[in-house]
């Protein structure tokens, strides 16, 4: 991202938490961030409902979703901005972004750019069901048939 982007993404204001009743049924967007700044973020297909994929977002990369109309996530594991698709190509164009009653989870409505979401080379990150079976013994089964890129193909590392 081009520190212009960075720049621009700066000046959107989200809105003030000094109101339950705001908060729940106001106009004003005012996220709610954990204790390590971070808000819940869902991704899913805006055409088929399919949730992609998880991920978590800062502040900046909320400021910049909003901004770029691009998927930012913050990784927790590499702890830094995380543009999707800035290595694989696979971008997330926001169709819509959606907060819940108390604007502390986001579900993104996406048009997923490539063959997938998911670094494993599947189009969701929701690739297995869980089952138990007559033992008690908890499993994943992989309920698509096959995946739609080869990760070591698309990524460097």
């Amino acid at each position: 991202m081009t520190d212009s982007q960075k720049d621009s993404a700066a000046t959107i204001v989200f809105g003030s938490r000094d109101s339950k009743a705001a908060i729940e049924s106001g106009a004003a967007f005012a996220p709610k961030f954990d204790a390590d700044g971070l808000i819940t973020a869902v991704a899913v297909d805006a055409v088929t409902g399919t949730v992609l994929m998880v991920a978590f977002m800062n502040e900046e990369s909320l400021r910049l979703t909003l901004s770029l109309g691009e998927a930012v996530y913050f990784s927790r594991s590499r702890q830094r901005l995380w543009h999707k698709g800035e290595e694989s190509g696979h971008v997330q164009k926001i169709v819509e972004i959606l907060t819940d009653c108390d604007q502390d989870a986001l579900v993104l409505r996406v048009d997923q750019k490539g063959p997938g979401a998911c670094h494993t080379g599947y189009r969701s990150c929701f690739f297995r069901s869980v089952s138990v079976a007559d033992n008690r013994e908890a499993s994943l089964k992989t309920i698509y048939p096959a995946k739609e890129y080869d990760p070591a193909a698309v990524y460097k590392a």
